[in-house]
């Protein structure tokens, strides 16, 4: 029996945007090229960087970043973007420098993104999760039709979303066999280890000895539930007394009140992130190298980060 058909229907919430003008604003900007567009994108790789040994380089790390935000926003495959590129800077852009698509493609397997954040001076309470993005196969029509093959892939993605700010704070892409709790410690990694964290919330599937460890290897408080039928632990496994008295508070009170009380219900804003990714950026990876490929996923986390900076919906119940 699932467990939704067990609890009573409730009226569905409505939801009021209290900020519409500068959300619409906001919606209405992101399809500037100026704002996708910086000026360290006109600068040439012997300025941008440190000299090497070799040929220098002719484009920045910032321009080829630059030109693969520009690429996922508008959808292009790396032909059409290259003369979407040209194009641009025949009528608009002067001084922009197009590299072609097989560079393209070659500086995308070793490209560090750099991500943009917006910290609001606050610990962090950060909430994880996962999702997958398809590498190829068949449609969602065939496969409802008539099921999958073998040859359908999938990719990993494992996501972590400041609350606070609304910014992915950290992003890793992995084989679509790796469990979340394996990669709950990639991801705490790429917060500055000076930076607090407050809450780190997650789903059941982070109920577990490894995860508890990182978290409390952080100084953080866990908000993740631990799942049905779960033993207390020996009181000298990190975090099992924060875990123990969950288990009491939930055979006591019930496993919804302690959701209100831990506040794990923050959770569904990651939910509503991995939505936004895939409808924004696209459920698909267009690269083949695996390295591209997380090159890409960190790109997209990226351009998400900026729709979010210039506006965000500020919702609030009305019935």
């Amino acid at each position: 029996m699932r467990k939704d058909k067990r609890k009573s229907l409730e009226p569905k919430g409505v939801y009021r945007v209290r900020n519409w003008s500068e959300y619409n604003a906001g919606l209405i900007a992101r399809g500037s090229l100026t704002m996708w567009i910086d000026e360290s994108a006109f600068r040439s790789g012997s300025e941008a960087g440190p000299v090497r040994r070799g040929r220098p380089q002719v484009y920045s790390d910032a321009m080829i970043q630059a030109v693969l935000t520009l690429k996922h926003v508008y959808h292009l495959t790396l032909r059409a973007f290259q003369g979407f590129v040209q194009s641009l800077r025949e009528l608009a852009f002067a001084n922009l420098i197009v590299p072609n698509y097989t560079t393209l493609s070659r500086r995308a397997q070793h490209l560090q993104v750099r991500l943009p954040e917006m910290s609001s001076g606050e610990p962090v309470h950060l909430v994880v999760d996962s999702t997958g993005v398809k590498l190829y196969g068949e449609g969602e029509w065939k496969v409802r039709k008539h099921g999958y093959s073998k040859r359908r892939t999938w990719r990993k993605v494992h996501l972590g979303l400041d609350v606070k700010t609304g910014q992915i704070r950290a992003a890793l892409m992995t084989h679509q066999d790796v469990d979340d709790a394996s990669a709950l410690p990639g991801l705490l990694a790429q917060i500055p280890v000076d930076e607090p964290i407050d809450t780190i919330g997650g789903d059941g599937a982070y109920d577990t000895k490894q995860c508890h460890k990182a978290i409390t290897e952080r100084g953080a408080t866990p908000s993740i539930p631990p799942r049905e039928g779960a033993k207390p632990w020996s009181e000298s496994i990190p975090g099992a007394s924060w875990r123990n008295e969950s288990i009491n508070g939930i055979a006591r009170d019930g496993r919804d009140e302690w959701k209100k009380r831990s506040g794990y219900h923050r959770r569904s804003l990651i939910e509503n992130t991995m939505y936004r990714y895939k409808t924004l950026t696209g459920n698909c990876l267009s690269a083949r190298c695996i390295r591209s490929q997380a090159t890409e996923v960190a790109i997209r986390v990226g351009i998400i980060n900026h729709m979010v900076t210039l506006a965000r919906p500020q919702s609030v119940r009305i019935s």
